[in-house]
């Protein structure tokens, strides 16, 4: 049993000055003001200087990093998952994108098998599937080739119990409705994207189990005072939830602020998509079999058509507080509690009693400087 006192506590979108946390087998005992949370005679006691502690951060659109990219070779996955600690990732969906079917069959088989010997790292929680069932119209970088109509026959295998957790699709193309049935019966997340949908078509699609948005605003049809499209339907219902990439580049800070008030933190699950380039110096990568160059923090294709990004986890979490003047309690939520409640993880992202033990220390820059999982230390400055 470890008791953890003298920090700020940030979870539930607020701070709690003077805190303590009790940990015993990986998970969280009691969390709470300090005044309140007595030192049990079995603990052994650590006083972490006044650090801010948060849950660990979930990242539910990731599609690669340190020159790995999953669509490539889904099995780079664990390489990946070694190095996400570092920007305070404990959890995360490692994301294909637009692939021949054989690739999706290929990724559940991976993670089915579990992780290498000694593993340590952030915790892949199932795949995100980005595609193939997406609008042409607004295919971004996927590859339009390899785009087809959605089919319930095309998903059967695609299964919470086979660690498919997120689905992204374009809810107006033909079959989408009985395809979402069809994920939702199956214990998968569906999110609407790549879409030209209205805002009719929008709302069928959420009638039909769709509960979140990727990526909002990106890859899709604007939204306008007469036809709100995609954008007015995620927004005109409260349960639904929606990826945002706080890069600065997908979205101008403006508008990551205009959702930041419509949304909210509590409805916002703030993603990296970031692809092969990130935590690598500018070059040239692949994301889902074609080149992108990377120069500073905007990867392209050839045509200029913007390609995941190289955001982190906890740069996204200081670009929430910089553009939208939030709480640096409330930025963590997007990126913990948030995700964890999009995907149906009510044990992740908040620091309570009976919550996975997966801590993010923080400087007073917000600077990720030690990570718990299950209790134990996997990454350290």
């Amino acid at each position: 049993m470890l008791y953890l006192e003298n920090a700020t506590l940030l979870t539930d979108g607020r701070a709690i000055r003077n805190g303590a946390i009790i940990l015993e087998d990986g998970k969280i005992l009691a969390a709470g003001p300090a005044v309140g949370l007595p030192v049990p005679a079995s603990a052994r006691r650590l006083d972490v200087d006044g650090a801010y502690i948060a849950p660990g951060f979930f990242d539910v659109q990731l599609n690669g990093g340190f020159g790995l990219d999953f669509t490539a070779d889904p099995a780079t996955v664990w390489e990946v998952a070694a190095q996400l600690p570092q920007y305070g990732v404990t959890a995360f969906l490692p994301t294909v994108i637009t692939s021949e079917m054989d690739k999706f069959a290929t990724a559940i088989e991976i993670l089915r098998a579990g992780p290498p010997p000694d593993f340590r790292g952030a915790i892949p929680l199932g795949w995100h599937f980005e595609g193939p069932f997406l609008n042409p119209q607004k295919k971004g970088a996927h590859n339009p080739n390899l785009i087809r109509l959605p089919s319930p026959d095309l998903v059967k295998t695609w299964t919470a119990d086979n660690l498919v957790r997120l689905v992204t699709l374009a809810p107006e193309m033909p079959g989408a409705l009985d395809t979402i049935r069809a994920l939702h019966a199956q214990g998968v997340v569906v999110s609407a994207g790549h879409s030209m949908a209205t805002f009719d078509e929008g709302l069928a699609g959420i009638g039909a189990g769709i509960t979140m948005g990727t990526h909002l605003f990106n890859a899709m049809h604007p939204f306008d005072h007469r036809e709100p499209g995609l954008i007015g339907a995620l927004g005109n219902l409260p349960h639904v939830f929606v990826g945002l990439i706080p890069d600065g580049v997908h979205l101008h800070p403006v508008a990551v602020n205009a959702a930041w008030q419509i949304f909210s933190w509590r409805r916002i699950a703030m993603v990296t998509d970031a692809m092969a380039a990130m935590g690598m110096p500018d070059g040239d990568y692949v994301l889902g079999g074609q080149t992108v160059r990377v120069q500073g923090p905007a990867p392209r294709l050839a045509n200029g058509t913007l390609a995941g990004s190289v955001l982190t986890m906890d740069a996204g979490v200081r670009n929430l507080i910089a553009f939208t003047g939030c709480s640096a309690a409330e930025a963590i939520y997007s990126a913990s509690r948030t995700p964890a409640r999009a995907m149906g993880f009510p044990d992740r992202g908040r620091l309570t009693h009976g919550c996975v033990a997966d801590l993010v220390f923080l400087d007073e820059n917000l600077q990720v400087k030690k990570v718990y999982q299950a209790g134990e230390i996997i990454f350290e400055t």
